[in-house]
């Protein structure tokens, strides 16, 4: 995240998109036993990180980028597929 930080101008905008994990979809998953379904190691080009709205949004403070800004996308509230984050470079 560090390299889209130096490419964005001042004032410039990152936006960045991935599967949402959450408190509601985590416990979802795990009631119906999916886990191993849903982020199994042994599939090609699976997760390797999964975050929630939380973890990336404090990459992104971490990262310079400020007034942070939220959307889910696909499904229903908080089971959500994705999460769109926003950060503005000072």
């Amino acid at each position: 995240m560090a390299g889209c930080y130096v490419a964005a101008k001042p004032q410039g905008k990152f936006i960045c998109t991935t599967p949402y994990h959450g408190y509601f979809k985590n416990l979802a998953i795990s009631l119906a036993g999916g886990w191993d379904k849903h982020a199994n190691p042994l599939f090609d080009g699976g997760h390797i990180k999964l975050f929630s709205r939380k973890t990336l949004s404090a990459l992104m403070v971490e990262t310079g980028f400020q007034r942070i800004q939220f959307r889910g996308s696909g499904r229903y509230p908080y089971l959500w597929k994705s999460m769109v984050l926003a950060g503005t470079k000072p």
